[in-house]
């Protein structure tokens, strides 16, 4: 997937969102022309409205979840081997938070285990991805590592072949991650911004 091809795709999804919103937006103004006495179910109207685009990005942030461990010795291995793959920086925000940051050409990428998180350069879209390692069984470190090495093999490929899950502003994203990965996207952000 090119700059051109994200560019593309962050605008469809802009336009598939208005078009799911504009609707709820027009028939609230629509009820309080027509009658003020319908005001109630205009702004029911507006929340669904606002609604629809905080379930996308809930969706978004859904690729960052992480599981609980099932074998603790077999989760220190996989850490400790996903480990030999990363710089310091890399690992110590892994260790805080479960996540790899990764620069790559097209931004700064968040790795969790459930899929990866693009934050475009200007840090202010993201693109959350949704891929699986098709191996239930694995630790998690082993999880990521996958993702990890496909990415850095092929980031344009693993771009395009991953399922979009959301694309849109990162401070809507940010709002449905949990404390620690807000965290993990604020080093992302910076890095992206100083890709612009």
């Amino acid at each position: 997937m090119s700059e051109a091809s994200l560019r593309r795709t962050g605008r469809i999804w802009t336009s598939i969102t208005v078009a799911h919103t504009l609707p709820f937006v027009a028939v609230s103004g629509l009820l309080l022309v027509l009658n003020p006495v319908t005001a109630a179910v205009a702004l029911m109207a507006l929340a669904q409205a606002w609604i629809i685009p905080e379930l996308y990005a809930a969706r978004g942030a859904n690729v960052l979840r992480s599981r609980a461990p099932a074998d603790e010795q077999a989760e220190r291995v996989s850490v400790g081997l996903l480990g030999d793959l990363l710089d310091h920086g890399a690992r110590d925000l892994h260790r805080a938070t479960g996540i790899v940051l990764e620069r790559g050409s097209l931004g700064a990428w968040l790795i969790g285990e459930a899929g990866a998180v693009l934050v475009r350069p200007g840090g202010r879209r993201v693109h959350c991805y949704c891929v699986k390692v098709p191996a239930p069984e694995l630790p998690t470190g082993d999880r990521v590592a996958h993702l990890l090495l496909a990415l850095r093999t092929d980031e344009t490929g693993f771009a395009t072949v991953a399922n979009l899950a959301f694309s849109g502003a990162r401070w809507r994203l940010s709002r449905r991650l949990k404390a620690p990965l807000r965290d993990a996207l604020a080093p992302a952000v910076e890095a992206a911004r100083r890709m612009d």
